[in-house]
């Protein structure tokens, strides 16, 4: 696997260079007329107020679509479908070293409610929210190739 992507390098990594991988499920729900889902960073989190795809981490014994399930019903109250596995995107924050794993998910129950306060917003490209998690950035890219777009993605 490539090397992970870093975000703020110039701030110290906690943990050393022996840090453990966390496992993330990320759900990118996309509408029928293309446009996703971003939310904010709730307050007290690792940055705070930035615009992510929702998900959290995968528990032990969980797979990656057992964790996403879970974790969208937990922290925006949606019941989803099915989940289309996308790509894996592993990035070294200085808090922790992850890997994303990016679901696409085009089916979901039940109104969206925002359980830890955090704000939503329906996204297209380029998107309008700012800041943008270095993370989410990736993602962006990827919808301009897939879609042809040839403007800013953030």
């Amino acid at each position: 696997m490539s090397e992970p992507l870093v975000a703020d390098g110039h701030r110290p990594r906690e943990g050393g260079p022996d840090r453990k991988e966390v496992e993330v499920a990320v759900g990118v729900l996309i509408r029928d007329d293309g446009a996703f889902l971003l939310t904010s960073r709730p307050a007290g989190k690792v940055y705070e107020g930035y615009w992510e795809f929702p998900g959290g981490k995968v528990e032990p014994g969980e797979t990656v679509e057992q964790a996403l399930r879970r974790e969208l019903q937990e922290e925006i109250g949606v019941t989803i479908a099915a989940v289309h596995p996308w790509r894996v995107e592993r990035v070294d924050y200085p808090h922790a070293l992850v890997r994303l794993n990016f679901c696409k998910v085009y089916e979901w129950s039940g109104a969206l409610h925002m359980h830890e306060g955090q704000q939503f917003a329906w996204q297209q490209l380029p998107v309008t929210v700012q800041p943008v998690l270095p993370g989410t950035v990736p993602v962006l890219k990827w919808f301009a190739e897939e879609r042809g777009f040839v403007g800013a993605t953030h």
